[in-house]
């Protein structure tokens, strides 16, 4: 531990500090892209997918515009329509469940393990009825959920899993890479994700050659050949400049997330030594996970407070979610009560991110966690 002379700041993401260490990298491939002004479609994106798919351990990858354009394209290939039912968890970023509603289908959702913050397995089989087509499972924070018994429960009663790994590319559930144990994996590209374009930007993982096929078309009007239709989809391209952005950070990905992970491990030792851990509830890894480390959450019981001393201490936090889905006022109509998923409603109202991105000093995690050993040192 150090001692504090000055205040420091900590933002919640850096970019522009992981930007500087590759820009003449990033600025020589855009000015690639412009100089041939071929800017959809082309052989940078091709490039990115031939280097995603075996990455991620799946044959197939289709760029798209976005990690919600992914997520709704999956449930188009498997043609989920009005009146189907898909299991979801509550405690996500919305698309997971908004991608299901957009197609006139019904979110179900299960609540969550308190430990992992993903789907629990265990409250999955009773939410099934003869309307339920797919489990969409989310790999929140960047740990895996609980797939094999996931994938036991949609292969006994014929369902299908698509996985939202938005969060968790490269990360790993018994050596399996997140996005090829479902029949499609949905990844993003946000900027503040691990892997983040300078923009939205979106892919699909499947081994599975016809339907990779479908994706392609859907993601193109559902047009093939150009201009001949013969199923409805969606305008949804992974654009070149931000295909080509990618491919340079792309090189950057492992040391990136072995810096998250060191960064990560260091927290669990500074939150130890300022003797923090009975307030304080850390993130927990599954011993047969690769935890890739999106985020860097905490629970306290007195989140809110917490978040405002950090602000006024110059650092950055985030509450990722405030509110579960099964709340929200778009999804009333479901008739899932307050009280009804405990533990997503729980997580929401403890929940906190702290910084965690790689090129974070180790005098600013000192700071953060020393900050923390303050506020309570104060009540």
């Amino acid at each position: 531990m150090t001692t504090q002379k000055t205040k420091i700041s900590v933002p919640l993401l850096d970019l522009k500090a992981q930007y500087q260490n590759i820009k003449s990298e990033i600025m020589s491939a855009v000015e690639s892209i412009f100089e041939s002004q071929y800017f959809i479609l082309g052989k940078e994106g091709v490039a990115l997918e031939e280097a995603l798919a075996p990455y991620c351990d799946t044959k197939f990858a289709i760029g798209c515009a976005s990690g919600s354009d992914a997520l709704l394209i999956a449930l188009m290939a498997i043609d989920i329509k009005p009146g189907d039912e898909v299991i979801t968890t509550p405690f996500t970023f919305f698309a997971t469940g908004g991608s299901v509603s957009r197609l006139g289908a019904k979110p179900v959702f299960v609540d969550i393990d308190p430990d992992t913050f993903n789907i629990d397995p265990k409250l999955i089989e009773e939410k099934i009825t003869s309307r339920t087509r797919a489990i969409i499972p989310v790999h929140l924070f960047g740990q895996c959920a609980e797939m094999n018994e996931i994938l036991e429960i949609a292969n006994r009663h014929n369902l299908v899993v698509i996985e939202d790994a938005a969060q968790a590319i490269g990360s790993e559930y018994y050596g399996k890479r997140a996005g090829s144990m479902g029949l499609i994996g949905c990844l993003s590209f946000f900027p503040s994700k691990n892997l983040g374009a300078a923009g939205d930007a979106g892919m699909m993982l499947t081994s599975d050659p016809d339907l990779a096929e479908k994706l392609r078309v859907l993601r193109v009007h559902g047009g093939k050949p150009k201009y001949y239709y013969r199923m409805l989809g969606v305008n949804s391209r992974l654009d070149e400049l931000q295909a080509t952005v990618l491919k340079v950070k792309f090189n950057h990905l492992e040391s990136w997330t072995k810096a998250r992970q060191e960064n990560a491990s260091r927290y669990d030792k500074l939150f130890a030594d300022y003797k923090l851990i009975e307030q304080v509830k850390l993130p927990k890894v599954l011993s047969y996970c690769r935890h890739i480390f999106h985020q860097y959450t905490i629970c306290v019981s007195d989140r809110d407070q917490l978040m405002k001393h950090l602000k006024d201490n110059d650092i950055g936090t985030e509450v990722y979610y405030p509110l579960s889905l099964h709340q929200q006022d778009c999804f009333a109509y479901l008739g899932q009560l307050a009280g009804s998923l405990p533990k997503s409603e729980q997580a929401a109202n403890q929940v906190l991110s702290l910084p965690i991105y790689p090129e974070l000093t180790l005098e600013q995690q000192d700071y953060v966690v020393s900050t923390i050993a303050k506020f309570y040192a104060q009540k």
